[in-house]
């Protein structure tokens, strides 16, 4: 499967912004997802992810309460929503695929594959 991630742009603090990851070549609707993102210098970060039918999600902590995902598998398309954004949330976000025999609940990038191209968020202050 190929994703690609978009919707990515430059916003004042406070603000939202929603994303996009976007799948071909296979249908998502078999795989749990999730989000992730790369500060310049930072380590790969989990954000949240999602189940295959999106009853269930769970997030990093310091997102909660300010992030949603959400999915539409009859587009083939998963969505973050930020809400409140923070000069911190600024990096490159990714989308990736829960691997088949990872854990419900990890947040760990190598229980993720099929890593698309990532859309840069922008926060200003």
């Amino acid at each position: 499967v190929q994703l690609q991630a978009y919707g990515g742009g430059l916003v004042q603090a406070g603000g939202s912004l929603r994303l996009s990851c976007a799948a071909s070549g296979r249908t998502l609707s078999s795989y749990a997802m999730g989000w992730f993102r790369q500060a310049p210098g930072k380590e790969r970060e989990f954000v949240a992810a999602i189940s295959w039918n999106g009853g269930s999600t769970y997030f990093g902590d310091s997102v909660k309460g300010r992030f949603t995902m959400s999915r539409d598998n009859a587009k083939n398309t998963v969505y973050l929503q930020m809400n409140s954004l923070k000069p911190e949330d600024t990096a490159v976000y990714y989308c990736a695929v829960l691997r088949f025999g990872a854990g419900w609940g990890t947040s760990s990038s190598a229980d993720f594959g099929s890593w698309g191209q990532g859309t840069q968020v922008t926060v200003s202050s």
